[in-house]
């Protein structure tokens, strides 16, 4: 008789398409979240350089912020995913809710802790009065309703270990057609409301973020009633699962926060160094961020299907998915870097003030410079993101952590010596961040060659 753990390999091989129909609703969900976020600078970047950089300024701090239970949570897609291949499709649920009580519980100590700090990082940053008014604003009120972010990271973790990424896909379009809807009218003061600015960007990313929440919680409930899994028993405390999510998510959560951390600083470094430099980075940044988001939906991807094959006994399968993701992703990154190549100017002016900003116009020869030389790390970001969700998808963690924030961190280190120690010029200390960054898949790739993620069990049979 065919097992359970046959029937997951026999139907699908690990592939290019299985990869696709997993990864791509990924990468639109990612894409949406990064269209809401670009949108939004764009409308403000029409008040002028200030506000546009403040959103960048306090829109990044909020999520470092928040990052680590962020990545924490987002390793119950991974547990999910290797219960679903072992056949222990009853324990989804279970993982589903220990995330939720980890994200309730997370949310009081980030209001206690993240605030105050935001505010004093802030202020010591060297940033000019006016953008500085700015992201006090949109920082705090996004801070407050963190919680929307981190209860939706726990319920999309479900949907992509269990492999219905096309639920969070359309919970994130939703919110990205409402976020856009409600900034609009909220910043620029339509339908008789009073003009709001940045307030009015913050206000309409949690209101998209709210309704893709309510999307999510409506399709959890249907589809655990579709696929006969008991809720109420799930919702309970389980200190084994609990412990697994800690243990496996604890470093994929240290990870994201100490990475996001330095590349915070990075970006406040550059900022120091007047509304110009400002300016330039907030462009190539924003401009960055829609090139790698949706290539964070192809981590989630490979993450799931590895950590799915890895929960049936087979690494064979498992590693071929892993080809699959880089074959899919290196296309996406080619295509990437023509653009960045060829269009930089067009792709700059896209930022352009609706009234003459010396600010802007002083940035742009810097801006096309560092889209062009950022051409350089795109072609590999492929090859981190899936070699990083492989090993995430099989618990090597510890490591993947290691590699990446070690990296970063040396990074930030640069860019502090060349820009406050030796001086260089901009156009230097961001072509030494470009060329130290291609050591991280080199790292990545000969640990994954090493086959230590192999021997790593996460789940066992019995839990």
């Amino acid at each position: 008789m065919e097992t359970s753990n046959d029937s997951i390999v026999h139907a699908r091989s690990g592939g290019v398409r299985e990869m696709i129909s997993i990864a791509l609703p990924m990468v639109i969900s990612n894409g949406c979240e990064t269209i809401m976020v670009f949108t939004d600078r764009v409308f403000l970047s029409r008040l002028g350089a200030e506000q546009m950089s403040a959103s960048m300024g306090g829109g990044l701090f909020m999520f470092t912020a928040i990052s680590f239970f962020f990545g924490l949570l987002g390793y119950s897609t991974a547990i999910t995913a290797q219960y679903l291949g072992s056949g222990q499709k009853e324990k989804c649920p279970t993982v589903t809710f220990q995330a939720l009580l980890t994200a309730l519980c997370a949310y009081p100590v980030l209001l206690a802790v993240s605030l105050p700090l935001g505010h004093y990082i802030f202020g010591i940053s060297g940033l000019s009065e006016g953008q500085l008014k700015y992201q006090y604003e949109y920082y705090d009120i996004l801070m407050y309703g963190s919680v929307l972010m981190l209860v939706r990271s726990a319920l999309a973790g479900f949907f992509i270990g269990v492999g219905s990424s096309r639920v969070v896909m359309f919970a994130s379009f939703t919110a990205m057609i409402l976020n856009v809807a409600f900034s609009y009218v909220l910043i620029f003061g339509k339908l008789g409301f009073e003009p709001m600015g940045v307030a009015g960007a913050a206000y309409g990313t949690l209101a998209g973020g709210f309704c893709a929440l309510l999307v999510l919680i409506y399709s959890y409930i249907r589809y655990a009633k579709c696929h006969d899994m008991n809720l109420k028993v799930s919702f309970r405390y389980d200190g084994v699962i609990l412990k697994k999510l800690l243990k496996f998510g604890f470093p994929a959560g240290v990870e994201f926060f100490m990475g996001l951390t330095a590349f915070t600083a990075m970006i406040f470094m550059f900022h120091a160094r007047g509304a110009e430099t400002a300016a330039a980075v907030t462009i190539t940044f924003n401009w960055d961020h829609v090139a790698y988001v949706p290539l964070m939906g192809l981590e989630i991807g490979v993450t799931s299907i590895f950590g799915r094959y890895m929960g049936a006994g087979r690494p064979d399968i498992a590693h071929k998915s892993m080809i699959s993701g880089l074959k899919t992703g290196t296309i996406y990154s080619v295509v990437i870097t023509f653009f960045f190549v060829f269009f930089p100017l067009m792709l700059t002016d896209v930022f352009r003030p609706e009234h003459y900003d010396p600010a802007f116009e002083n940035s742009r020869a810097l801006a096309v410079f560092m889209l062009r030389t950022a051409s350089i790390y795109v072609i590999v970001e492929a090859l981190i993101v899936v070699l990083a969700g492989s090993l995430r998808g099989a618990g090597d963690t510890y490591m993947a952590m290691w590699i990446t924030v070690g990296v970063t961190w040396v990074l930030a280190g640069i860019l502090y010596v060349c820009l406050h120690v030796i001086n260089t010029s901009l156009e230097v200390a961001w072509l030494a961040l470009v060329l130290m960054f291609l050591s991280i898949p080199v790292l990545l790739l000969l640990r994954y060659r090493s086959g230590k993620w192999r021997e790593i069990k996460v789940i066992s049979g019995s839990h």
